[in-house]
């Protein structure tokens, strides 16, 4: 493997850890909520067990997907719920009210242990699928290496992206109360992660688009520098654009105190 190959690697990989890292944040939040009614001692059980689960899923599916990685009908799929799933979670946070009805205002029956610790895992479940399609996404126009194939996927993409979900897993498990008070601190952060989980949605588009069995684009175009330079410039600009166009919660409060 070449230096600049192992720079493309090395980028996609910080890419996808960043992008594990935020959404695992959102994810915390999420089960934090789910397991918060346990006793503290079950709260840490029925979180450990969820993601050994996600863990040994995230794994099973990535060695299944690498199978059907190459099948145009299953790229088509990965990109619509990509795009769904941020546009979706955009237009919810920006355009929905956020008052309750009554109906949500009445307190929930709570599951008991076992069936808190079954909610995770289907939660997990839902996490792992949005996490491994955007990785594959990022990493399916990579250039192929000299590892041998693993499941039916070159090895080298095969380990990034495995690489990708360990370590968001581990972000989730013990790096989750940095993201999740960035969050709160830069709470536009959120909406840029998703906006760039659309944006890998448009990448495995090209892609899809790109296959020889449909042939809208051109086959090489989904894998040629000006489509990759373009889409980092852009996955950059909202990166940055979320960072620096997201006031803090201190500087809202204290402009709400001087009007």
């Amino acid at each position: 493997m070449d230096v600049s190959m192992l720079l493309e690697y090395g980028w996609v990989l910080l890419l996808l850890i960043a992008l594990e890292g935020l959404l695992a944040a959102d994810n915390a939040l999420v089960l934090a909520i789910m397991v918060k009614h346990l006793p503290e001692e079950e709260r840490k059980k029925a979180l450990f067990y969820g993601l050994a689960g996600a863990f040994v899923f995230r794994f099973a599916s990535l060695f299944a997907i690498s199978f059907l990685v190459g099948v145009w009908q299953v790229q088509a799929i990965g990109a619509l719920y990509l795009l769904f799933i941020a546009i979706n979670h955009i237009v919810r946070k920006l355009l929905l009210k956020k008052g309750k009805t009554e109906e949500e205002k009445k307190p929930k029956k709570q599951s008991g242990f076992w069936g808190t610790v079954f909610k995770v895992e289907l939660a997990d479940i839902a996490f792992a699928v949005d996490s491994i399609l955007a990785a594959v996404a990022l990493a399916v126009t990579l250039p192929d290496t000299l590892l041998p194939k693993i499941g039916g996927l070159d090895g080298g993409k095969f380990l990034v992206i495995f690489a990708g979900g360990l370590i968001g897993l581990i972000v989730m498990r013990f790096a989750a109360n940095y993201f999740v008070k960035l969050l709160k601190a830069k709470p536009g952060l959120e909406i840029a992660a998703f906006m760039i989980v659309g944006w890998v949605g448009v990448k495995l588009s090209v892609y899809t688009l790109s296959h020889p069995e449909l042939g809208v684009l051109p086959e090489a175009f989904a894998k040629s520098p000006e489509w990759k330079i373009t889409f980092y410039a852009v996955l950059l600009l909202l990166a940055i654009g979320g960072w620096f166009l997201s006031s803090s919660k201190k500087t809202e409060v204290a402009r709400e105190e001087t009007l």
